[in-house]
């Protein structure tokens, strides 16, 4: 069996990893120092119609815009199939964009189904009352 090579509680690198000499810090580096002239580089070509560039620009200067929640008026009433409906022809009439009528739609769908689970407990309740007399 040989003997470990360093002992332990000791550290095999004293001095530790090497300040500022990584590939990553050499390389961010030199764009930092480049960064003025990269940047009048971008925006120019941007100017000369390169749209990779002006995205690059855009996205560092104005973030994208987050979806914001919007007011639907749509009746309430009715079974969950007419519900239903009701977002069908919203959302195929253009009154509701169709990613939020089929958030809407699935939203549905999973009140059927709490609904569903709910009578299912009732019921089943009912059931063991009556077979305890």
């Amino acid at each position: 069996m040989t003997s470990p090579k360093f002992k332990p509680g000791q550290s095999g690198n004293p001095n530790g990893r090497p300040k500022d000499k990584t590939p990553a810090t050499i390389l961010r580096k030199s764009i930092i120092e480049d960064m003025p002239e990269i940047i009048l580089a971008l925006i120019k070509q941007a100017k000369n119609g390169d749209v990779a560039a002006a995205k690059c620009l855009l996205d560092r200067v104005c973030p994208t815009l987050k979806p914001q929640a919007i007011t639907i008026d749509l009746p309430v009433n009715g079974t969950l199939a007419e519900q239903g409906n009701e977002i069908i022809r919203a959302t195929l009439g253009g009154l509701i964009a169709p990613d939020i009528g089929s958030q809407l739609i699935t939203a549905l769908s999973h009140q059927s189904k709490i609904i569903e689970t709910t009578d299912l407990v009732k019921r089943i309740e009912l059931l063991e009352s009556k077979n305890e007399h």
